[in-house]
This record gives C-alpha cells, structure tokens and sequence, in this order.
C-alpha cells in the first residue's frame, strides 16, 4: 500500500486538521508523510499469527482511591479569604449576558 504522498494530498489533510501550511512545509510533510505510511507498510509485513490483541502494550490498572463521604470543609471557613461573599455564596463578576 506504500503511495507517495502528492502534495493535494497533504493539502487535504491539513484542511481536515485545520493547519495553514505553507508551500514549503506542503513539501515537508509529504516526504515526512510518506516515511511514516512506508514504515507503517513495514510493520504490516511482520507475523502475529497467534498474537493476541491488546489494547495497551502494558497492563493498567486503578490508581483512584475509593470514594467515600467524608467532612467537609465548614461554609465560614470556605468563605472566610473570599474578596466578595454574601455570607452564603461566593459574588463573582457577571460573564454570561442575561437574555
């Protein structure tokens, strides 16, 4: 399956990623590009005939310790190095327009 990447194909990818490129870098990029999918040929070439396949190359697991309902910190003290409060709440300013 190892093309060359032609530059209108570069072009198209770039549109798709959102990437102004220069002409320079369209050149660039299709070598590079087209290094990338040869070597992905390459690898397509080796045997993995009974391999099972993994989803990550090592194994994962949990780190998150459990969740449990504990105390909270007390309103007061929440609010106590608050610039604006209104005793209950937090005042901050305005960013979203009323409609």
């Amino acid at each position: 399956m190892a093309e060359t990447l032609d530059a209108e194909k570069v072009r198209k990818v770039a549109v798709l990623a959102r990437l102004k490129l220069s002409e320079a870098e369209i050149g660039d990029y299709a070598t590079k590009l087209g290094n990338i999918l040869k070597y992905v040929d390459t690898l397509n070439e080796v045997n993995t005939e009974g391999v099972v396949p993994m989803v990550h190359a090592v194994e994962l697991s949990n780190v998150f310790r459990a969740d449990e309902v504990q105390p909270s910190l007390p309103r007061a003290a929440a609010l106590q190095n608050a610039p604006k409060t209104d005793g209950t709440f937090f005042l901050v300013p305005q960013i979203l327009e009323d409609k």
